[in-house]
């Protein structure tokens, strides 16, 4: 339903919502939720969720009266960023930063760029992971995590100038506990400008030697785009705090899951053509990114309720991508399930940049060769997993077997 003028009533609200309950398990907040409305304002979060399949996707739609450019959470990230990148603005600026990157995350150049480094980095930390052993193994902290950060490395051409994994790893957790410092934590802040000025010395150096010998890279695209300096270096700090999370606890995520549905597991084993239903299965039931801000440019209404201009909205697309109103048995994971379309990626314009390099490098490589080389793979449930998050929800711990 995309917003209108039409009387409706004020948004209920929900002053029961116990933020922290929800770090650990949201879903029957989400569940609560939308049982009391398709947008609700919640007090304790200053803003007003929307939890309903059509109402996040009728807000992406509409970037007119539905602003990525958002008071508090876009000051923060411009703080932590150095500069606005385009994650927080909207068209034409938002497409003129996005538009060298494009060509760069299509998936034909992916996988004449890329994917030779994703199968690199896959058996790497699948050797580190294995020799780990059964007993000792987190699949976050010995494979998962580390995949993510190396790949991230090679396609932003920081290899060249020294930057291993675990420098992205602290990188992109600076930036992203940054981004969401409404607190003003002074801790926090001191964190980011470390990791600013680490990468911003890696800048220094790399892009003077891209605009005189390009790459592949993403770094190398902005470098050549005409874009400010300010731009290419926020927005390669943008990729940095956003490229790790999705495809880090997408590999956790599909071990957890078919670990607990075994013929799920099974059939995928016998038939790898399936693995992409997987993939996209998992990010649907165990949304990585779970919530995203937007602001009301003007007094509108979304489904049936009234927002005033400049409402802070949170675009819960963790639990948009459990709507019975849009999908049957939302709850169960379930591989069959009919190809339709989801929220784990985003939508409308701002519909997530690397979701081909995610789709293809753990999709495609990271998560097949665990199972490739540890047919028995699972969890290890005499040792405890550890999940956080709502904003951004992973498995921080996941102890395996095999």
């Amino acid at each position: 339903m995309s917003p209108s003028t039409t009387a409706a009533a004020p948004a209920p609200v929900a002053d029961w919502v116990d933020v922290a309950a929800m770090q650990h398990d949201p879903y029957e907040t989400y569940d609560r939720l939308r049982e009391t409305g398709p947008l609700v304002r919640v007090p304790a979060m200053n803003r007003y969720l929307a939890t309903t399949f059509e109402g996040c996707r009728a807000i992406e739609a509409d970037q007119v009266t539905f602003s990525a450019s958002v008071g508090g959470a876009g000051a923060t990230m411009a703080r932590a960023l150095g500069a606005t990148p385009m994650l927080r603005k909207d068209d034409p600026g938002h497409a003129a930063e996005r538009r060298p990157v494009n060509p760069c995350l299509r998936p034909k150049r992916i996988r004449e760029s890329w994917v030779p480094l994703f199968e690199r980095n896959a058996q790497t930390y699948l050797d580190e992971l294995v020799a780990k052993g059964p007993g000792a193994a987190d699949l976050n902290l010995d494979y998962a995590a580390p995949l993510a950060a190396q790949n991230l490395v090679d396609m932003l051409g920081l290899r060249g100038v020294g930057v291993g994994a675990e420098d992205m790893r602290r990188w992109s957790h600076a930036f992203i506990a940054g981004i969401g410092n409404l607190q003003d934590d002074a801790e926090i802040w001191a964190r980011c400008d470390t990791a600013q000025a680490e990468v911003d010395a890696c800048l220094d150096e790399l892009l003077p030697r891209l605009r005189s010998a390009p790459d592949t890279s993403l770094t190398s695209a902005l470098a050549a785009s005409g874009l400010s300096d300010e731009a290419v270096r926020a927005n390669v700090k943008l990729t940095i705090s956003g490229g790790m999370n999705e495809p880090q606890h997408m590999v956790t995520n599909v071990v957890w899951a078919l670990s607990r549905h075994p013929q799920q597991r099974g059939r995928v084993l016998a038939d790898p053509a399936l693995w992409p239903s997987v993939f996209d299965e998992a990010v649907r039931w165990l949304s990585p990114i779970g919530m995203y801000p937007r602001q009301t440019t003007m007094d509108t209404v979304l489904e049936g309720v009234e927002l005033p201009a400049g409402a802070i909205l949170g675009v819960v697309v963790g639990a948009a991508n459990r709507d019975p109103a849009a999908f049957d048995h939302p709850e169960a994971f379930d591989i069959a399930r009919p190809r339709q379309p989801h929220l784990g990626f985003g939508s409308g314009v701002h519909l997530c940049a690397g979701h081909w390099a995610a789709r293809i490098s753990i999709g495609e490589i990271g998560i097949p060769l665990l199972y490739d080389r540890l047919p028995d793979l699972r969890t290890d449930e005499r040792r405890s997993e550890e999940w956080f998050g709502w904003v951004f929800r992973g498995l921080t711990h996941l102890p395996v077997t095999w």
